[in-house]
């Protein structure tokens, strides 16, 4: 969205954000934890790959807009949405 809005201090904060991500392999235990996330919450395969690496790599949060397919519900992992998130321009 932002390089459609020509936002440059939000195409700048992303890249900030994206430069400090890793990407992590899909292994074997991932892909057995991606089953069982995807039978126990009806989520697609995708959805559940991403979730199963954040829970293997023992992330303190998975943060998403997708709200309908990721609900709070979800034990393995503390589900953060954005507008959970404090503004950093608050004081």
């Amino acid at each position: 969205m932002p390089l459609r809005s020509r936002a440059a201090d939000e195409l700048a904060g992303l890249a900030s954000l994206l430069g400090r991500l890793s990407l992590l392999p899909v292994d074997t235990s991932t892909a057995r934890l991606a089953t069982a996330l995807a039978a126990s919450y009806g989520l697609g395969a995708v959805d559940a790959v991403h979730l199963a690496t954040a829970v293997n790599a023992s992330a303190n949060r998975f943060v998403t807009n997708n709200v309908k397919d990721f609900p709070k519900s979800i034990v393995e992992i503390d589900i953060t949405y954005p507008t959970d998130l404090a503004d950093p321009e608050d004081p």
